[in-house]
């Protein structure tokens, strides 16, 4: 008993090792990121290609989840607040919720599927067939090649994303509006621009930022880390996607809770 005891506080000791080389080897890879960033050459070209494949690839997904939320958040708080006399106020109780929450929210946990698994993918087969190798052995590092274009990339591009994701969704929520609850555009427009002030709308791009530093830090991290060949690869995008789902989800309470204690 005494023996299967110890056992159970060392696989403990491991395990709390483990976790805090993981979170010093992140925080590692983002100041290194920062420090090449700022410590030329900057591969503009790099750039403006990974905003290409991350962002404007992203688009198409982002009308599709805008669109959605709209609709489907109009249309239930329009019919609970009826029960209470209170439809008029779905416009203000939408467009804020989609500002706020909903909109960087949910565009960052659909980019973290489709570009943090990509990002781990990409990396990680070059990691495994010596290609980041390679690039060490040119006399360049591997983060200013392959980490510092995609993470800045996913930055500039996932806020936008989220902009694009509120708007679509305002659109969505004004078609139920008019459809269901007989609430004109002009009105619906009116109670939108005077509900959503300027603070909540950086709240939602300031979180769509911090998202995509996290989403980005994750995959180069997890892709540099591969190993196992194409079994490895698949392992890392998995554990990409669930990793930083679940960081999001975490950040977005304590961003949350910082910008209301700011602005109330």
């Amino acid at each position: 008993m005494k023996a299967t005891y110890q056992n159970f506080i060392d696989q403990r000791i491991i395990k709390a090792r483990e976790f805090f080389i993981f979170v010093a080897e992140i925080f590692e890879l983002f100041f290194n990121t920062l420090k090449y960033t700022f410590s030329g050459p900057f591969y503009f070209s790099r750039l403006m290609e990974q905003i290409t494949q991350l962002g404007f690839g992203s688009v198409s997904l982002t009308i599709v989840i805008g669109l959605t939320m709209g609709l489907v958040m109009t249309l239930n708080f329009g019919y609970g607040l009826t029960k209470f006399g209170g439809t008029l106020y779905v416009p203000a109780v939408v467009s804020l919720s989609l500002a706020r929450e909903m909109a960087p929210l949910f565009t960052s946990l659909l980019v973290a599927g489709r570009v943090g698994s990509g990002i781990a993918a990409e990396i990680g087969a070059m990691n495994v067939t010596q290609q980041v190798d390679a690039i060490r052995a040119l006399g360049t590092s591997p983060i200013r090649v392959l980490v510092v274009p995609r993470f800045w990339a996913l930055v500039i591009s996932l806020p936008l994303l989220s902009a694009l994701s509120f708007a679509v969704g305002i659109i969505g929520g004004m078609i139920v509006c008019r459809a269901e609850f007989d609430i004109l555009p002009g009105f619906y427009l009116f109670k939108v621009f005077s509900t959503v002030k300027f603070h909540d709308y950086m709240s939602g791009i300031v979180k769509s930022a911090v998202f995509a530093g996290i989403i980005t830090i994750i995959a180069c991290y997890k892709g540099l880390k591969t190993r196992d060949g194409t079994k490895g690869v698949g392992i890392s995008t998995t554990w990409v996607v669930v990793t930083a789902s679940i960081l999001i989800l975490v950040t977005d309470f304590f961003i949350s809770k910082i910008f209301l204690v700011i602005w109330h």
